[in-house]
């Protein structure tokens, strides 16, 4: 008998739950009936070798966003564009990512994620081959933002897989799929600024492109096929407006998602500018120089891999915080570029791992409020992500034009701490 009384209690306040979310918003409330059923998606699907897969592929999309980061220079000198222009190459870019995030990524919760992957990225070959054709500024400009709004499939793929992994373990693979995106990024400002170097800039685009496209043919033949639970079943307005509703109820979400907007602002503050004190006097560096920067910050991805770990065993609140703190002392060496690439690197490897140890423990923490919604609700988190982007890039280049390297860091440490205010105003509530 007490069992079964138990069993009355868990439906009378499932039950609850429903009314209450259908009065605050009403289409997500109609999903938390499945979100059992979610949960025990069955971790088979989800091999070593399909994480990996998962990694790979993220890893490859999200490097379109920051291809340009050490080929800005170049880019603005052979299509003519003034600093400020140039700098809104990213700024677009990362436009185009945010929209994508909103209208593209909450698809995955009422579609057939396999396909929606392999379509987004049969378009993004098409955005890239765009832009390694450009002739004129408007054009690359055009190419950029779609290649940012199709990029997006990094997020459909996290989503996809935390969707397959088991509730005890689902900070591990959001930690090791989240590495490839991290890779990814290190990567590519790596390989852009190399292949820049041997055969022009365009060719960065045209390689991205065939493998785009290569990634796509694999994907259709190895992603899980969908398994027993059905897409929701609301219309593309009802999702959308569900993201919001998703918001407006959750406030760990809403938190989360300020520390997201920071992170990147304070992060895309030092890639997005990097290379202009780094193509200057003293050092002069060449395109394959400036990217390979970039792999000084692979322990990003390590910290990716941990920070996972720390959050399936609850210490995500502890792992914020010090991770805020690292990113706010990661300003002080950064500062000293001009005169040590010492302190260029020290200040790389604590940014990196910093960015990326918050963003995974966001990223599991609020797909776990509601795995029914995982789509929506990494989507609408990463739009905060965009948002810091765009924000860092277009602020920390035009700084630097005006004041130079130490307004630059100046702003960048006033992102970062920032978020550390944030946690210390927010670390005694009830936010994990």
């Amino acid at each position: 008998m007490p069992g079964k009384g138990e069993a009355v209690t868990r439906g009378a306040k499932a039950e609850a739950e429903v009314a209450a979310g259908a009065e605050a918003g009403g289409e997500v409330a109609t999903e938390t009936q499945t979100t059992a059923q979610n949960d025990e998606s069955p971790a088979s699907t989800l091999s070593r070798g399909v994480i990996v897969l998962f990694a790979v592929a993220c890893a490859a999309a999200v490097a379109n966003v920051y291809f340009s980061q050490p080929l800005l220079v170049t880019i603005g000198h052979d299509l003519g564009m003034s600093p400020a222009l140039v700098g809104s190459v990213v700024t677009l870019t990362h436009i185009g990512y945010g929209l994508g995030l909103f209208f593209l990524v909450p698809l995955g919760d009422m579609a057939d994620r396999r396909r929606l992957v392999v379509a987004q990225l049969l378009l993004l070959v098409l955005a890239l081959a765009v832009v390694a054709v450009a002739r004129t500024a408007a054009v690359l400009l055009v190419g950029m933002a779609a290649t940012g709004l199709l990029a997006v499939v990094t997020q459909t793929l996290v989503a996809f897989a935390a969707s397959l992994a088991p509730p005890a373990a689902r900070g591990r693979v959001v930690g090791l799929v989240t590495s490839g995106v991290v890779i990814g990024i290190l990567l590519a400002r790596t390989v852009s600024g190399l292949m820049a170097d041997l055969a022009g800039w365009r060719s960065v685009y045209l390689a991205s492109a065939s493998l785009t496209a290569l990634l796509a043919l694999i994907l259709y033949r190895v992603l899980p096929r969908p398994g027993g639970v059905s897409p929701t079943a609301l219309r593309y307005g009802q999702l959308l407006r569900s993201t919001v509703t998703l918001f407006v109820r959750e406030r760990l979400l809403r938190i989360r998602a300020l520390f997201g907007l920071l992170i990147f602002a304070a992060f895309s503050t030092l890639w997005s500018s990097v290379a202009l004190p780094l193509s200057e006097a003293p050092y002069f560096l060449p395109h394959s120089a400036i990217g390979a920067l970039g792999l000084i910050g692979v322990v990003g991805a390590l910290a990716a891999t941990v920070a996972g770990r720390l959050n399936d065993r609850g210490l995500s609140r502890r792992t914020t915080g010090i991770a805020l703190a690292l990113l706010a002392a990661s300003w002080l060496p950064l500062a000293f570029t001009r005169s040590s690439l010492w302190a260029l690197a020290v200040g790389v490897i604590l940014l990196d791992l910093a960015v990326q140890a918050v963003h995974v423990t966001n990223q599991t923490l609020i797909h776990a409020l509601h795995p029914d919604a995982g789509s929506r609700l990494i989507g609408g988190y990463m739009v905060f992500y965009s948002v810091g982007s765009a924000t860092g890039a277009i602020s920390a280049t035009s700084l630097y034009t005006v004041a130079g390297w130490g307004a630059v860091c100046a702003l960048g440490a006033a992102f970062s701490f920032l978020g550390l205010v944030l946690w210390m105003c927010t670390r005694h509530s009830d936010l994990r």
